[in-house]
């Protein structure tokens, strides 16, 4: 098998093994059956345990020597954490980016999430990455498109599990590209900031009351939610 197609299928197995983990298929804290997961999608235990290993590099998956590999667990003070530093990075991202970016790319993002508005769906669109890759700092880029992205994303479908969230943010997002198509960087980070604080206070509300409730309530709380 070329080295080519075997990193296809790696990554097709990665991007599967995640749309597990942020549809809760795959339980925080659960452990990846690589023989069951090579079967789900197809192909050898090989392509999935490099799999693995690259969601572990994203820090998504823990694993020890001699046991399965486990799903990380989203604790109240990692996520705090990560999510003061997102604040603080995405502030500055849309700064820039509403200085940077051209009034056709803004408006291609806002003909984008008019129309999910409008169907009351998701946008094909990732705001936050779009914003960070116009910002025009290489290092930003780096952070929140590489280095947290995917952690990041496991946090933000966290929470937005609670009830009208979604559509919440897809209205936040909205006011903050309406703000940089204005050219008022002030009035963006504001946005920006107000909204990633939202969504950690939701995501801080989700994950206290999981662990108020005992094992059979938890998981009974998380199929409701799928």
């Amino acid at each position: 098998m070329s080295s080519k197609l075997q990193g296809t299928r790696v990554d097709h197995v990665f991007e599967g093994i995640f749309s597990l983990l942020v549809e809760g298929e795959i339980p925080l804290g659960g452990t990846l059956n690589e023989a069951a997961l090579a079967e789900r999608f197809g192909v050898s235990r090989g392509p999935v345990r490099e799999a693995v290993n690259k969601l572990q590099g994203r820090g998504l998956v823990t694993k020890e020597p001699f046991l399965k590999a486990r799903v990380v667990e989203l604790s109240v003070a990692d996520m705090v954490q990560i999510f003061q530093l997102r604040e603080a990075v995405e502030g500055m991202s849309v700064r820039l980016a509403t200085q940077a970016m051209r009034d056709a790319q803004l408006d291609s993002m806002l003909a984008e999430l008019d129309t999910a508005r409008l169907n009351g769906g998701q946008p094909a669109l990732d705001v936050h990455v779009r914003i960070a890759e116009g910002s025009g700092n290489a290092r930003i880029q780096s952070l929140l498109c590489d280095e947290l992205y995917y952690l990041l994303r496991l946090y933000r479908a966290r929470s937005g599990e609670r009830p009208g969230r979604r559509g919440t943010a897809l209205n936040e997002h909205w006011q903050i590209l309406r703000a940089m198509k204005a050219r008022d960087p002030d009035l963006a980070e504001s946005l920006m900031r107000a909204h990633i604080a939202r969504a950690t206070a939701g995501l801080q509300a989700v994950l206290d009351a999981e662990q108020t409730l005992s094992p059979p309530e938890a998981s009974n709380m998380k199929g409701a939610r799928s």
